[in-house]
């Protein structure tokens, strides 16, 4: 068969199939221009979760009649003035978002250029274009996409539900909501109250700054739990700066679903957050919960590659090894300077656990949980006539209960320590809590003086993939500080010859195997850092203070000043907590007293 060029209407349903291939995929394209035309407020409007309209209005600079026209032909753009790949500062570049749309859809422009007195018309249905022609339309653009993929109506059958494709196109908006918040956001769908409403916000209203403007827009999308339990990070490493907020280990995830990252601006999914932020947390969290982070990465652009996929939803970095590393070291560093502090959902969980049922009887509303409805008179008697067992505990002096975690005053079921503090009050689970101490001591203590090798009675020969074999055997220095020393040993093989002391009995093929699988996708060496941490956290579990022992109130209070010194004591290995915090206010609202 001869070749031939391919139509232009073809060309462009193609490219549609790449870049919108469901109806979240077009509004985030149209809420992007808006965006980089310097919209302060964006509204989106939803019909059928998109499929049948979707309508996204903007405040924006607007075109005249000749960019109205340009607008929908294949590869025209405004954002390449210098026609330069390397520096690009805007969320678009390509030119193909409005042709693929108009490709597969009924599409419709009206913009209004701004200061201009007219605005202009254009539209496109399943690929035809019309001519351009006035129109009304105050300021900004107006973007209107009726009947997506009409034209195609194979990607029909594709898409899922009303309320899934919904849901997704929300999450498009509400992904450059957070990297925008002085843009005002508005999403309208089929059901009468708005899905989204954000108002702008300056850092310099209100006496807020920046910081605490994102919080607060990240809060709206995130839940309150969030803002209130989020690390801001801050740090700079070789031009590049990572800002944004890391949840607190405990205020976790089933999947990783609530991890975002922007660089310069674009939301991008990456493998390398998902590995960076796994490395960091890696010793504080259980190997399936996922913590709840929101980074802003900000670097020299011809230092990242945004042109790698046609949805721009991926980026490439010139030094991938110097991004993780700031990820990874940013975020322990905001984890261990959080010390022993804990999120404050484990108190709210305990207070909605412990607070009375409500229910009524006979018109009469009663606040008792089942089990207390005995009779008072065994209970009123004088303090004195009851049994010591039964009385309080003398509560410590003041200057003992001024530490962040209080004065020991008992010890429940040989398992739990209450300990007093200045506001109210802390129970602490003591096997948790010594558990994270040794392990703490254990990995300052290997940091201290290496990690100690074991010789191979025979060195162990691993076969693999020539590529790689030769990317482990280029790492050989840095696994050797991680306790495992080997070598190339010919062109798809390395041999090691030492492993780590703390492994004991390990799959050392398996390991390999592992590591190079490791280094191939993420450029470190995880798995042999996870194993150790493994290793560590077992030892520390054995070595702790266990449930059911018991111990006098010096030694817990040597536990509560311990916890206080240790980072991340807030939370065991495994990322439960290791005591719950109770204030006053909250012990009184507990038995109705406010």
């Amino acid at each position: 068969m001869a070749i031939r060029q391919l139509p232009a209407i073809v060309v462009n349903r193609i490219a549609a199939g790449e870049v919108v291939e469901r109806p979240a995929a077009a509004v985030k394209e149209l809420v992007e221009n808006a965006i980089d035309a310097g919209a302060r407020r964006i509204e989106v409007t939803l019909r059928d979760g998109g499929a049948s309209l979707i309508l996204v209005s903007d405040d924006g600079d607007g075109m005249d009649a000749v960019e109205v026209a340009l607008a929908v032909e294949r590869h025209c753009t405004s954002k390449l003035p210098d026609d330069d790949l390397l520096h690009i500062r805007t969320l678009g570049f390509r030119g193909e978002a409005l042709p693929s749309i108009g490709a597969v859809s009924r599409l419709s422009i009206v913009s209004r250029k701004r200061g201009a007195a007219d605005a202009f018309k254009v539209a496109v249905e399943g690929g035809s274009k019309s001519a351009v022609e006035p129109a009304a339309l105050s300021q900004g653009t107006r973007v209107e996409v009726r009947d997506l993929f009409y034209a195609t109506p194979a990607r029909l059958k594709f898409l899922k539900s009303v309320r899934a494709e919904r849901d997704a196109a929300v999450d498009a908006v509400e992904r450059l909501a957070m990297a925008y918040p002085s843009i005002a956001f508005t999403v309208v769908g089929d059901e009468e109250k708005p899905l989204v409403r954000m108002t702008a916000a300056e850092p310099d209203l209100a006496g807020k700054s920046a910081d605490d403007i994102r919080r607060a827009r990240l809060g709206a999308i995130l839940g309150r739990d969030f803002a209130d339990n989020a690390l801001a990070i801050d740090a700079v490493r070789e031009g590049f700066r990572l800002t944004g907020f890391a949840g607190l280990p405990i205020l976790n995830r089933a999947t990783a679903r609530d991890q975002y990252l922007f660089v310069n601006g674009r939301p991008v999914r990456d493998k390398l957050l998902a590995g960076a932020v796994r490395g960091a947390y890696q010793d504080v969290l259980a190997r399936d919960r996922h913590p709840m982070v929101v980074l802003f990465l900000d670097g020299p652009e011809a230092d990242i590659d945004v042109n790698v996929h046609p949805a721009k939803a991926e980026v490439r970095f010139r030094d991938a090894a110097l991004v993780r590393g700031l990820i990874v070291g940013a975020l322990r560093n905001a984890l261990a300077a959080a010390g022993h502090r804990a999120s404050t959902t484990v108190a709210e969980q305990a207070l909605a656990a412990a607070r009375p049922m409500v229910w009524t009887q006979g018109g009469a509303a009663l606040a008792l949980n089942p089990g207390f409805a005995e009779a008072a008179a065994p209970y009123q008697a004088p303090l004195a006539q009851s049994p010591p067992a039964a009385r309080a505990v003398e509560a410590p002096a003041p200057a003992a209960t001024a530490h962040p975690l209080g004065a020991a005053c008992a010890q429940l079921h040989e398992t739990y320590i209450v300990a007093q503090t200045a506001d109210g009050l802390v129970i602490v689970d003591q096997h948790a809590a010594h558990e994270r101490l040794v392990y703490e001591r254990m990995k300052a203590e290997i940091a201290a003086t290496g990690v100690k090798r074991q010789i191979l009675l025979i060195p162990e020969v691993v076969e693999l993939d020539p590529a790689d074999a030769a990317r482990l055997a280029a790492r050989a220095t840095e696994l050797a500080e991680l306790g495992l020393v080997l070598e190339a040993f010919g062109p798809g093989a390395v041999v090691v010859r030492e492993v780590p002391a703390l492994l004991g009995e390990t799959d050392v093929k398996g390991l390999a195997r592992d590591l190079a699988d490791e280094v191939a996708e993420l450029g470190g060496a995880l798995s042999l850092k996870e194993r150790l941490e493994e290793v560590c956290g077992t030892i520390a579990c054995h070595g702790s203070v266990r449930a059911g022992r018991r111990l006098n109130q010096a030694e817990m209070n040597a536990l509560l000043r311990q916890m206080e010194a240790t980072p991340h004591s807030g939370q065991c290995n495994h990322g439960r907590p290791t005591y719950v915090a109770l204030s006053r206010a909250e012990i009184e609202k507990l038995f109705g007293r406010r």
